[in-house]
């Protein structure tokens, strides 16, 4: 059994599907610091999915200094909660850009939209601790 939650979606590219659950279980609490990671057969097995896929997977989280690979140990969670780089607010500006296009799109107020950031906020607090 995986250490975090996704369930998998037509349309959308697994890999970034996965990335994305196992950074939401990292900011989440849900994977903590030192906690084992599955490795690439248990994940492209429990998956289902193609072993370089789950190898891309794996490589994209160490990348991004989610999990470290530890000689004689396997593949570890090393952190959630990063401060964060320039690289990472212009990522978030365009996240946040296309948010408020689909948001407009949909004909929210940007009242609805920040209490929408603000609950996911809490709720994803509230699974850190």
């Amino acid at each position: 059994m995986l250490p975090f939650t996704v369930t998998l979606r037509t349309g959308l590219p697994i890999h970034d599907q996965v990335v994305y659950a196992v950074t939401r279980a990292a900011v989440g609490g849900q994977l903590r610091a030192g906690d084992a990671f599955p490795s690439v057969r248990a994940l492209s097995q429990e998956l289902r999915i193609n072993p370089n896929t789950a190898h891309r997977i794996v490589a994209t989280l160490v990348e991004q200094g989610i999990l470290a690979v530890r000689p004689g140990i396997g593949t570890v969670v090393t952190a959630g909660v990063e401060p964060h780089s320039s690289a990472d607010r212009e990522r978030l500006a365009d996240d946040i850009e296309r948010l408020v296009v689909e948001a407009r799109r949909a004909g929210l107020s940007l009242q609805d939209v920040l209490a929408d950031v603000r609950s996911q906020w809490t709720a994803t607090m509230r699974r850190t601790g």
